[in-house]
């Protein structure tokens, strides 16, 4: 017999979970008390509950394994709705394991409690409250199983206090069926056989890939499909490092602050292939202005809801992304044929020529795009790089070359400030062989700046590089183009001092001036202090903007550009 708690962590054990991210309280002791009787799952103890669900996120992001957090009833669930609703929106595998007040207390507004199933039900891909200590090794099971099958997502599992004291035998299912939840794999052939003649017949050809080739691990498959073909490609802003960046196939990140190229073969094309991908209104902009010609969409995605919700698709395919991509492959190759799109290269060398990437570097102030590219340079364009949302965010998107998928971790769809340091953290524990690097800015790295102290529990040699311009970058950008330069509450007064800041926490600090200490700096903290976690404050150029950009409610074809300024 075993006690609801003991049954939990026997179950984490079961699914070979390594780190639980959390923060105790009084609904979870019981579970507290089990995880400090055994040494097979660790705990990591973080500061704030929002941060252990953005951890587990990063390990997930970075992996292909569930993550897992773990919280406490009332502020600790409703800390972590906002870690639960990021990880939603970009489709991350993860079980949130919540306590909840006594099940003879629910519904007397006892000390602590909330509705923690209805509040995280919108941004779930499930929920489960157990009513009985003998439904916790299958819901727990089942937690797994639909965290990571299909479209992946979180699943939050609340369970009464006092089901982690009752108690059962243990009996943990080797499978799980489900008669309403049967995800399909397989894609239809006859669309798949309709996609390759289109694929095969188009003159101006354009691949577009999102987050789901990541998540699937279908990026040796996209490889192969794309240069057996010898298509232009592009990746999301989700997408980065599913095909390599550094390939002259790829053109770049398409959308509001995508290339020239990118955008305007999206445009221009006449036949579209999507793979895991949405048509976010950041990546197409306005439904009505995305297309410039007549062309045949096709469309591959593991979620039937995903297809036709934004733009009308010609040929639909629901399924996993590797299985349709290797029978496409399989197909292609037995027609032998090859594509004529001699004149098409032609024209898409010619956006490209406009290098529209280009920025003027400065004698007395540090560009900040110039930041990213000497830190692509010296980690050699391996490191996992993390970003919290802004204008650094772009930069890093842009700048730093991702040839290798779970390289770039950030909150694309909820677009979360102060992901970026939480994420680092659960990538340095998951992945201790690779550099981690935390893209951020003066606003967002305040909303967790806290987990500076598990970091230095834990001993993470995460570096940060803090892009300091002094604003809410993104927001005044907003504001000089749109709103007359009226900067209402964008200046970021009354700073901390973030060197001395990272010293009180027992880290690393340097300040950055000057464009020509910039390379002196990132060496010094990738080499000198390599196994600690270094904080650069990096001063850049207070009104650097994003460019190229397409402005909200423009289409793909409406860019501004740098030069046009």
């Amino acid at each position: 017999m075993m006690t609801g708690a003991e049954i939990v962590i026997r179950c984490l054990q079961e699914e070979k979970v390594d780190y639980v991210f959390g923060y105790p309280g009084g609904a979870v002791l019981h579970i507290y008390d089990e995880l400090f009787k055994q040494d097979k799952v660790k705990h990591v103890l973080v500061r704030h509950e929002q941060a252990a669900v953005h951890a587990a996120d990063g390990l997930a992001r970075s992996t292909h394994k569930v993550g897992v957090a773990l919280v406490t009833s009332g502020p600790g669930a409703t800390n972590a709705v906002t870690g639960i609703a990021t990880a939603y929106m970009d489709s991350i595998p993860m079980v949130i394991i919540s306590g909840q007040v006594p099940s003879y207390y629910i519904g007397q507004d006892a000390f602590q409690e909330c509705d923690t199933v209805g509040i995280t039900r919108p941004c779930v891909k499930h929920n489960f409250l157990i009513k009985d200590v003998r439904d916790i090794a299958m819901t727990m099971k089942k937690a797994f199983y639909i965290a990571n099958t299909g479209r992946p997502g979180p699943v939050v599992v609340d369970i009464p206090k006092d089901i982690t004291a009752a108690k059962c035998k243990f009996d943990y299912p080797n499978d799980v069926h489900m008669r309403s939840y049967n995800p399909v794999v397989k894609g239809h052939l006859g669309q798949i056989k309709k996609a390759v003649q289109l694929l095969l017949g188009a003159r101006r050809p354009m691949i577009y890939t999102g987050g789901g080739v990541i998540l699937s691990n279908a990026d040796k498959l996209l490889t192969k499909l794309t240069r057996r073909l010898g298509f232009p490609i592009t990746n999301t802003l989700m997408g980065l490092g599913a095909y390599p960046a550094t390939d002259p196939q790829f053109l770049g990140m398409p959308g509001m602050h995508g290339t020239l190229e990118a955008n305007m073969a999206m445009q221009h094309c006449d036949v579209l292939l999507a793979i895991g991908a949405r048509f976010d209104d950041r990546v197409i902009g306005n439904p009505e202005n995305f297309a410039s010609l007549p062309r045949k969409i096709i469309h591959v995605d593991i979620d039937p809801s995903s297809i036709s919700k934004r733009v009308r698709v010609d040929v639909p395919i629901v399924g996993n992304v590797p299985d349709v991509l290797a029978e496409m492959i399989k197909l292609i190759e037995a027609e032998q044929g090859k594509t004529e799109i001699g004149d098409w290269w032609k024209e898409i060398e010619g956006w490209r020529s406009r290098q529209c990437m280009n920025y003027k570097l400065k004698n007395d102030v540090i560009m900040p795009q110039y930041v990213i590219e000497k830190l692509y340079e010296i980690t050699g364009g391996n490191a996992i790089i993390t970003s919290d949302v802004g204008q650094h965010q772009m930069w890093a998107a842009q700048y730093y070359k991702f040839d290798q998928p779970r390289r770039w971790l950030n909150s694309g769809g909820l677009g979360t400030m102060g992901v970026g340091l939480p994420y680092a953290m659960g990538a340095a524990l998951a992945n201790p062989d690779l550099q981690i690097v935390c893209v951020t800015g003066e606003g967002s790295i305040q909303m967790c700046i806290q987990e500076l102290s598990t970091a230095k529990q834990f001993r993470l040699p995460i570096k940060i590089i803090n892009l300091n311009n002094r604003y809410l970058g993104m927001v005044r950008q907003w504001q000089e183009m749109f709103h007359g330069s009226r900067y209402s509450e964008s200046y970021m007064d009354s700073l901390p001092d973030f060197v001395k800041l990272a010293e009180a926490y027992g880290h690393v600090g340097i300040r950055v001036e000057r464009p020509e200490e910039v390379e002196g700096a990132l060496k010094k903290a990738f080499i000198e202090h390599k196994d600690e976690l270094v904080f650069l404050d990096i001063l850049t150029d207070r009104e650097a903007n994003v460019f190229p950009m397409v402005a909200a409610g423009k289409g793909l074809a409406d860019m501004i550009l740098a030069e046009d300024l």
